[in-house]
């Protein structure tokens, strides 16, 4: 159940004027972090906590469960030095009639462990015009006895933790990330930067395949300051805006050699087990071949969650005489000129195949779509990223204002923004779906990202062509089975055909990943991995996943760079023998009308 509609928060309904004098709202915030209670946040007030105080990610609704736990988790950290930080303080306004102040602070935990944390303050004024809380939002930084989780130091070989008589040191790890695409090859510099010992495993042949083994058109849809690793500026303003996938893959090379990633090619992780007394993993391994067994206090699935194409199944697939591939087999359409190709599928890949499909010189292409597709022009989304992720403002930055607001509080600003923009350029809309696409205007990026994983398309162009009738659409019946040249659909129309392609998606289950290396017992003590719980955090990843020693990630680039420090953190602070102490309580949701009508 898609959890984001249901939580109670909304925008406010404000327009702060530009004179306002920012001190006054600065001083009242000083002062409220004496005693931050239940007065001092509005009535739907939001509070996400990124690790800080909770020991994981958390999101807690309406001013009574937010003062609650804030009492609560401030107390049990030890939380002290409150303050906040100099000069960033401002108001940000969303349109003319909503704004807010956003004031920066930050603040240290004596745990155990200690640390040193940050946050940000969003306020706005009551009916009686004084000013309180209404998004709070906390970052765990750094463990204050550590080196800088974000700053990448030499690499350090030798294991920090002692294991038991019998096992060889030369092949143990404190942690081993398993996968080397950005998500695998951001944990490995993070923890390199923690100084602790890992290895990256990864089953292609070279650092960087999980992206040349694409499609050769393949591009990123996301601006290029959106995908770059951690620590620097991977891609510089040299390469692109939108990135080919061989400069992704150029780029992640170039890190690895940049900063020494140990990382095994070729590797393929086999089984593992679990040693219970010598708190330990077992993983055997092929490497280059041969068969190997290595160790690891930790081990990161960093593997794409599990990912298996998922295709549709049509009646008499004998019949046919071409040829039909999912996409994730698709290379390239450059060998098909004059054959006719079916597309089935209109989100981000199903786009990209049939514009390669055009330019290819095929006699016909044709999208079968099977549900309406929330299409966002690219312009749209750079004028929402752009903001964010630019030359001008650092990564780090970048991705703490990106990632750090509650996730539903995050939807609505998306919906007020892309929205409004789409409600201004009503033609290319109304072309397409002249031509028979079935579009969703005012669709719920948010959704498309964290629920369904997809099912969206950001335009970068084959919009326009569809709207031309260069490439065609059968969107008004399905397939239900082969003939000898194409797909004949319910209505009992014919496509015709000699290659089909499926971009119809992947199938995500992380526990069956998990079952076929691990086996059933650790599965059936994790979590799911993506998808939304009911505080409209997502599950499993980044944060205790059931096992005290298992950790998932994935995602967008951006998620990958910005949520591997927080792994890598948590790692640590298990190594030290110290892990982040866990916040258990829940607080039941209400329901709520939001005073701000979307677009």
């Amino acid at each position: 159940m898609y959890s984001l509609p249901e939580i109670p928060c909304s925008l406010p309904n404000i327009n702060i004027p530009e004179n306002l004098d920012i001190s006054k709202v600065t001083n009242i915030l000083a002062k409220q972090f004496q005693n931050l209670d239940q007065d001092c946040f509005v009535g739907d007030a939001v509070w996400r906590d990124t690790f800080a105080l909770t020991g994981s990610l958390r999101t807690f609704i309406t001013s009574e469960s937010v003062s609650t736990a804030w009492k609560a988790t401030t107390t049990r950290a030890k939380a002290l030095a409150l303050s906040v930080t100099p000069d960033t303080a401002k108001i940000t306004r969303l349109t003319e009639n909503i704004s807010w102040v956003d004031v920066g602070f930050s603040f240290q935990t004596t745990g155990p462990p200690e640390t040193t944390c940050s946050g940000n303050a969003s306020l706005i004024p009551d009916a009686q015009g004084n000013w309180k809380i209404w998004v709070l939002c906390t970052i765990l930084e750094q463990l204050s006895t550590e080196s800088n989780v974000d700053l990448l130091h030499p690499s350090n070989n030798s294991p920090s933790i002692e294991f038991s008589t019998g096992f060889d040191p030369t092949n143990c790890y404190d942690c081993v990330v398993i996968g080397g695409g950005q998500a695998g090859l951001s944990c490995g510099g993070r923890l390199q930067a923690l100084s602790m010992s890992y290895v990256v495993l990864d089953k292609n042949n070279e650092v960087g395949d999980s992206w040349n083994s694409r499609y050769d058109s393949m591009r990123l849809h996301t601006p290029r300051d959106f995908a770059h690793l951690p620590f620097d500026r991977t891609f510089p303003d040299s390469y692109p805006k939108f990135l080919t996938k061989n400069e992704l893959a150029k780029g992640y090379q170039d890190w690895v050699a940049r900063y020494g990633i140990n990382i095994w090619q070729q590797t393929t992780v086999h089984s593992g087990k679990w040693q219970q007394e010598q708190g330990i993993w077992e993983l055997n391994i092929q490497r280059d071949r041969e068969a190997q067994t290595i160790f690891g206090a930790h081990v990161i699935l960093a593997n794409g969650g599990g990912l298996m194409p998922s295709s549709p199944t049509y009646d008499n697939q004998g019949s046919f005489e071409g040829s039909i591939l999912h996409s994730s087999e698709y290379r390239s359409a450059s060998s098909w000129a004059d054959k006719h190709g079916i597309v089935v599928g209109t989100a981000n890949t199903g786009h990209d195949i049939a514009e390669d499909m055009l330019a290819a010189g095929l006699a016909s292409v044709t999208m079968v779509q099977r549900s309406p597709t929330y299409v966002v022009p690219v312009e749209h989304v750079s004028a929402l990223m752009d903001s964010y992720f630019n030359s001008s403002i650092s990564t780090d930055i970048a991705d703490r204002l990106f990632h750090s607001m509650p996730l539903a509080v995050t939807r609505l600003i998306y919906q007020k923004l892309l929205h409004g923009m789409a409600s201004q350029v009503s033609q290319p809309f109304d072309d397409l779906e002249a031509a028979g696409f079935k579009t969703e205007r005012y669709g719920d990026l948010v959704y498309s990202m964290y629920e369904r994983f997809g099912g969206h398309y950001l335009d970068v162009g084959a919009s326009r062509k569809i709207g031309a009738g260069q490439i065609k659409v059968k969107s008004d019946s399905l397939p239900i089975e082969y003939t000898k040249d194409g797909l004949k659909c319910s209505d009992g129309s014919h496509l015709k055909g000699d290659i089909i392609v499926f971009a119809t998606g992947f199938v995500l289950d992380m526990l069956k990943a998990v079952e076929n290396i691990f086996g059933q017992k650790i599965a059936s003590q994790v979590e799911e991995f993506w998808g939304l719980d009911e505080e409209g955090e997502i599950k499993g990843a980044f944060k205790p996943t059931g096992h005290p020693a298992l950790w998932y990630i994935g995602g967008a680039c951006s998620q990958a760079r910005y949520y591997s420090r927080f792994i890598a953190l948590q790692v640590k602070a298990s190594i030290m023998g110290m892990p982040l102490p866990i916040y258990e309580d829940k607080f039941p949701l209400e329901k709520h009308t939001t005073s701000t009508t979307l677009a």
